[in-house]
């Protein structure tokens, strides 16, 4: 016995060896979420905590070992007994860093990573690893749609082949009994119901078995599908089905083959007659079944009583929820009959000799029901002198029992109260082969059910006897195969009369696209046994699939996609591209696959390319892959565009700091790396309530109105986006300077944006402090690269009530006072202890940012005739100097003396005419080299 200490006290185990007399107590250093017992070895536990780590033991619980982190909630699993080799071996979806799952096994005591397998490549859906009997589930979502893989037996997973319409939003499995997969697909334009499909052997190709089975969600918001398999028949089912907003029951004895509504009872309770007339008029059944192990739920059927079914439902044109009652069956389905008004739990006892029948009530109750004769009769017993509040009904393991377990309280108040039933009294004998008969399986007479006959051993309802073990056994007689025993084959769909054709969008001759000339396939006839049918001989040699030579054909129908299904790769890493043939010989066929990066490869056949043909790029593009299949009878080609890109790490936006009302603005977005495949950017500036969006990094737009405006441009590359922004202050005028530093400044400037706006915010303060300028006057931007150097934008400011607005002279005597500070050394600021930056005004820099095209002197304009003059008389020389003798060599004489005085006067003269240091009024464009020319003419 293991008990688990309540979390929020301790974290502890208590184990018992001795049942229950004494108890160790082990500690343990995580908290347990759920336990996982071994299906054969009960020492072998897995234990899931609550900070998703999954823990395995092999000493049933003493000693503990971590196997997996991040593993996700009831998605781990033991082996299953003859599918794996290993019964140690633990199934498990995990998360990665990134958030990915994926589908782990290893062995309990050594899962190490180099000891860890993945069976399925890649990643798949979270929460989807289902591990059931001999099949392995799991789904992964491309294109936005699911699509849903299948390994049986624990080979190579395969695609699960639905119709192909189908396009299914959501799948359940519900059943993989008998090597068949039984599964609840909701499709495309279903929202309350389910489509019931069923598999081959394999579980790759389904067909429909029945649409639109009523759907419901539970308690914790799982889903509910009302289906419910009947237990100890194989092959029988009941379903609710949605038929013009009308919900009915339907039963099918061959997994879905057919299926018809539930005749009524011809009494009712009573004895009265039931006037219900098919199949306007049946039973209908609620087919939930109870998640609490202590209530029986509302239908309840055993393995070791095949025959009896017991459910509550009404009696009428459509299931409800109101006016409920209990019915039974003792024969599979085929007749009910009324047992109570109201609604009981039900629990079997004795291998179904023996049925108890306790009211579904809030009051306190003290009688319970008993019936010897599967439901015909019932007698009233009491179990408790004092009314109890039932909270439920638990029989002992195994159906031969006779004794039961009912807890609840005599008060709200009061503890629980336990009273076990012991029914052998009852009995004063055991049972003898004389007290038995036997009972057929039948479907409305119809004995031969999946092709066979089946006789079950039944107690005589007269004879009060113990039965004790199971009592049941069956005789089984084959059938001969009819019509009846077959399904429609993959493709294929039933019409009114009864046959299999092929639906519109299935290609019969496609089963053939996968064998080769010389080789064979089966050819379906439209029909599949159903599986785990035992008939023979008759029209089973009709109905079944024939081997057939492969036929030659020319390559039809070729693809080329990625494993994944995107249109994308990234630099540097394997893409995975799959060459998908629909006709064709896939053995004699010549395969040439250009990556369309210089690099191609070819094949001889196509089977040697079933796990895809792997390829890194290793530049950034859009690539043009191409394939061509050529064989005897024939040729196929087909493109795929690929777009390989490499991740963006950073989004740098580039614009200017200041800019004035209806000039032409650029902003760039520069990227790292710099080429990163196809990218989309989505600028938003100004008050646009609407972005731009372009292909291209650069734009250029236009301020009408001052103030600060905000920049933001998002990059789009494949999955991420990423964004930058940046704040432009715009007016009518400004002034603008360079400035310079201590060259030491060079020492601490890492040259990445966070230290160049900080460093701008300390000069800034330190012009504040030295000229007692108002801080609105002053912008200070840090320019990249070394030397340091920063621009100096003087404002002008405007108080908030619109008055007080600077003119062009008050920026000029801030643009004074800004440049006596800088030039008498008083701006400095204290970058570290001990260094000292000193600003200074700099040289010249490049052409301001506004133009505001200022009046020409007169004196200018003389000067620029006096130009075009001497041009206009050096270009008629030119043009005659071949006519005139010895005018050339006194031209070049006197040109080389020119340059000789332009050489010595020129630099001078333009520091006299040229300040050293110059706040530069917007609009005044100085170019040193043509001034320079000017002055040497």
């Amino acid at each position: 016995i293991m008990l688990l200490t309540d979390p929020e006290i301790e974290s502890s185990l208590l184990i018992s060896s001795d049942e229950g007399a004494t108890y160790q107590k082990y500690r343990l250093n995580f908290y347990i979420q759920s336990l996982l017992f071994h299906p054969k070895q009960e020492d072998w536990i897995l234990a899931y905590s609550q900070d998703q780590k999954l823990y395995s033991s092999a000493e049933f619980g003493r000693r503990w070992q971590l196997i997996q982190e991040g593993v996700v909630p009831n998605r781990f699993y033991w082996s299953v007994m003859g599918s794996n080799k290993e019964p140690d071996l633990v199934h498990l979806e995990a998360r990665t860093v990134d958030g990915h799952s994926q589908y782990l096994t290893c062995r309990m005591q050594n899962c190490t990573e180099a000891n860890r397998n993945k069976p399925f490549p890649g990643y798949i859906d979270p929460d989807s690893l289902i591990v059931q009997d001999d099949y392995v589930f799991v789904q992964l979502t491309s294109g936005g749609r699911p699509h849903y893989y299948v390994s049986y037996r624990r080979n190579a997973f395969a695609q699960m082949k639905l119709p192909k319409y189908a396009l299914p939003k959501d799948m359940h499995v519900i059943s993989t009994d008998e090597n068949q997969v039984f599964a609840a697909v909701q499709e495309w334009n279903q929202n309350d119901t389910y489509n019931l499909y069923i598999s081959d052997t394999r579980g790759v190709y389904f067909t429909l078995a029945l649409e639109n089975v009523q759907s419901s969600r539970g308690p914790e918001g799982n889903i509910m599908i009302d289906l419910y398999e009947v237990a100890g028949i194989k092959g029988m089912f009941l379903a609710n089905k949605k038929i013009d907003n009308q919900v009915k029951t339907f039963i099918t004895y061959n997994k879905g083959r057919d299926w018809r509504l539930l005749q009524a009872p011809d009494t009712d309770l009573r004895g009265d007659p039931v006037h219900c007339l098919l199949p306007y008029c049946s039973l209908h059944l609620h087919l939930k079944v109870s998640e609490n192990p202590y209530t029986s739920g509302i239908i309840a059927s055993r393995d070791t009583a095949p025959s009896i079914i017991v459910a509550s439902g009404n009696i009428g044109s459509e299931l409800s929820d109101s006016d409920i009652s209990m019915f039974v069956s003792s024969d599979a389905g085929n007749t009910w009959r009324q047992i109570f008004e109201e609604e009981h739990s039900v629990l079997y006892l004795d291998q179904g000799g023996v049925l108890v029948a306790m009211k579904h009530t809030s009051l306190p109750i003290r009688h319970l029901w008993l019936s010897f004769d599967e439901g015909r009769s019932w007698s009233k017993y009491s179990f408790t002198s004092i009314p109890l509040f039932v909270d439920g009904v638990l029989g002992e393991p195994g159906e031969e029992t006779l004794i039961m377990t009912v807890f609840g309280h005599f008060s709200h108040r009061s503890e629980w109260q336990l009273v076990k039933v012991d029914y052998k009294s009852i009995f004063d004998r055991r049972c003898a082969e004389e007290d038995y008969r036997p009972w057929q399986l039948h479907s409305q007479g119809e004995a031969c059910i999946m092709g066979a006959k089946r006789i079950y051993k039944k107690r005589k309802s007269e004879r009060k006897c113990m039965q004790g073990k199971y009592a049941g056994a069956m005789e089984s007689e084959p059938c001969v195969c009819t019509e009846a025993d077959f399904d429609c084959d993959y493709g294929y769909e039933r019409h009114s009369n009864g046959q299999c054709l092929p639906a519109f969008w299935f290609n019969p001759s496609s089963l053939s696209k996968d064998c080769s000339l010389g080789q064979s396939y089966l050819n379906s006839t439209g029909y599949r046994k159903v599986v785990s049918n035992n008939c023979t001989d008759g029209v089973r040699e009709q109905y079944t699939a024939k081997p057939q030579k492969c036929p030659g054909k020319a390559p039809r129908g070729l693809r080329i996609v990625t494993a994944d299904g995107k249109l994308t790769a990234e630099q540097g890493h394997n893409v995975t591209l799959m060459v998908q043939l629909e006709e064709g010989d896939v053995q004699r066929t010549l395969i040439q696959v250009d990556f369309g990066d210089g690099i191609a490869v070819s094949y001889v056949n196509l089977s040697s390319m079933e796990d895809g043909i792997k390829h890194v790029y290793h530049n950034v593009g859009i690539f043009r892959v191409t394939v061509q299949v050529d064989n005897s009878l024939g040729s196929d080609s087909a493109v795929l565009y690929l777009h390989v890109t490499c991740p963006l790490e950073h989004v740098h936006l580039s614009l200017p700091f200041v800019t004035t009302k209806n000039k032409e603005v650029n902003a760039t977005a520069v990227l790292w790396p710099s080429q990163v495949g196809t990218l989309t950017y989505v600028w938003w500036y100004g008050n646009n309530t609407e972005p731009l969006i372009t292909l291209e990094g650069s734009i250029s737009f236009k301020f009408t109105s001052e103030g600060m405006n905000t920049i933001t441009v998002q990059v789009s590359a494949g999955n991420a986006i990423l964004q930058d922004t940046k704040t432009i202050a715009v007016y009518e005028e400004f002034r603008s300077l360079r400035l310079s530093f201590s060259p030491n400044l060079d020492d601490y400037n890492p040259d990445i944006p966070e230290w160049r706006r900080d460093i701008s915010r300390v000069i800034k303060k330190s012009l504040v402090e030295a000229t007692g300028i108002p801080a609105q006057h002053i912008l200070v931007a840090v320019l990249p690269g070394l030397p340091t150097a920063a621009e100096l934008f003087v404002l002008p400011y405007q108080d908030p009530t619109g008055e007080n607005k600077q003119s062009a002279e008050d920026l000029e005597q801030i643009s004074e006072l800004l440049i006596h500070k800088l030039n008498q050394n008083s701006v400095h600021f204290e970058l570290k202890p001990g260094v000292q930056i000193l600003v200074h005004a700099a040289h010249l820099t490049a052409a301001p940012l506004v133009d505001l095209t200022p009046t020409h002197s007169g004196s200018a304009m003389l000067m620029l005739l006096s130009v075009v003059f001497v041009g206009l008389a050096v270009f008629v020389i030119y043009k005659f100097k071949r006519k005139i003798p010895g005018i050339n060599v006194y031209a070049q004489m006197q040109n080389e003396k020119e340059r000789e005085m332009v050489s010595r006067v020129s630099h001078p003269e333009s520091r006299a005419h040229i300040p050293q240091t110059e706040l530069r009024r917007p609009g005044q464009l100085i170019d040193e080299k043509v001034e320079c020319q000017l002055i040497g003419e």
